[in-house]
């Protein structure tokens, strides 16, 4: 473990890569959450119905 954290310590400008891992990170998470929170819910409730529809379909075609 030495090795590589002397290593990671002498390469310049590596502290940035947490903080752009740390920002797409949360960008990514606060977008889906605006997704999610402005989807439609006739559209929600469309999703929340594909597990009995696929069963219900599955039975039909035996």
């Amino acid at each position: 473990m030495k090795l590589i954290k002397h290593h990671l310590e002498t390469i310049t400008g590596i502290e940035i890569y947490p903080l752009i891992s740390f920002v797409i990170f949360f960008l990514f998470f606060t977008g889906l959450f605006i997704y999610v929170y402005r989807m439609d819910k006739s559209k929600i409730k469309e999703i929340t119905n594909i597990p009995l529809d696929s069963k219900e379909t599955e039975d039909e075609n035996n």
